[in-house]
């Protein structure tokens, strides 16, 4: 039986994974108000913000979604937990909520359908109890299932992201410091690498090769999507991102991140944990605004063999979205809004 912190906070996390799976209301309330501090900090993604512990989680988030989708069921692919380098103990969990999506949530039309919505959370524990939550829900994903996307299209491949190739993202085997250690550094080098271009020279500063793996899959967010190998992902994500901000990595003394690893997997939370100007090309099909913004981002990666085959990367796009002025929420309802209002001239035919 493995007794160490990390393996008994993921148990403890379990508990809600459980009450999730077979999502009953009250056995979910319940259970949040069991393993949260009352003064426990929530951070949810854009709209939601920062809620009011595990009450405002339950009835601002969890109970709208559920109403939405009344047989919604909580399905996990990594659940890891370890100590981060300031000696914080986190759980950090990547998965999707799914279920038939009957009626509107967020204003984002019904499909009737199953659907799929990927989620990063991340919980800080202290003493058996949850005193911080960050978490990302790819809320643009259901509006592309509901095909009510009213943004610019994706640069990369939108689908149904899956879990580990390995299929070993969550395990129960004690806490190994060693080989955690090993994979938490090779990220953190990775990213100080990563950092150096453009400012410091070109894309060779980055010596991608030394970190990622020739058939790497990076999971970017709806909005984002998929890109395959090193050429993909600076194709499809890295080359519109760093033209668009150039001065990215440039502020890290004003922003806050934490990296833990287990095993071969590697997780980072931070609110924020990116600063860069929006200038030059533009981002996204947005005009270059020159306003400076913050991002978060919560990913996980997986390292194979000394190098990362796999990143799951979720960033709050619609936060974004809100720092420069674009209510996408406003557009999709102005998109949308035949879909629920009776369409004119309907009983013309009628009336002849």
């Amino acid at each position: 039986m493995t007794t160490d912190v990390h393996s008994q906070n993921k148990s403890l996390i379990g508990e809600l994974r459980h009450s999730m799976y077979n999502f009953e209301p009250q056995e979910v309330k319940d259970t949040l108000e069991k393993l949260f501090h009352d003064d426990a900090i929530v951070h949810l993604c854009f709209p939601f913000e920062d809620l009011d512990g595990a009450k405002g989680l339950f009835s601002e988030a969890y109970e709208p979604l559920y109403r939405a989708i009344p047989d919604i069921e909580r399905r996990d692919t990594i659940v890891i937990a370890a100590p981060t380098a300031e000696k914080d103990n986190w759980v950090g969990c990547c998965g999707y909520y799914t279920g038939t999506f009957v009626l509107p949530w967020m204003d984002i039309p019904p499909t009737g359908h199953q659907v799929a919505m990927r989620f990063h959370e991340f919980y800080r524990i202290v003493d058996n109890l949850v005193v911080e939550m960050q978490a990302l829900w790819d809320i643009p994903e259901m509006m592309m299932q509901a095909n009510a996307w009213p943004m610019t299209p994706s640069l990369g491949r939108e689908w149904h992201v899956p879990g580990p190739a390995t299929q070993d993202g969550i395990s129960d085997t004690p806490f190994d410091k060693k080989i955690s250690s090993t994979s938490r550094q090779h990220i953190i080098d990775m990213l100080t690498s990563m950092k150096k271009h453009p400012s410091k020279g070109g894309p060779e500063v980055m010596e991608m090769e030394k970190y990622w793996h020739p058939r790497v899959s990076w999971y970017g967010p709806s909005g984002i999507g998929t890109c395959r190998g090193i050429d993909g992902f600076r194709n499809w994500h890295q080359i519109p991102f760093l033209k668009a901000m150039p001065d990215r990595g440039q502020y890290v003394d004003e922003i806050n991140y934490h990296f833990f690893a287990e095993r071969n997997y590697v997780g980072v939370t931070g609110w924020p944990n990116m600063i860069q100007t929006l200038t030059h090309n533009g981002w996204l099909g947005i005009a270059p605004v020159g306003k400076r913004i913050t991002m978060r981002s919560l990913d996980f990666w997986r390292i194979e063999n000394g190098l990362i085959r796999e990143n799951w990367v979720m960033v709050d796009l619609l936060d974004m979205y809100n720092q420069i002025g674009v209510d996408v929420f406003d557009r999709l309802r102005e998109f949308n809004k035949a879909r629920y209002n009776k369409p004119p001239f309907q009983n013309l035919k009628d009336q002849k």
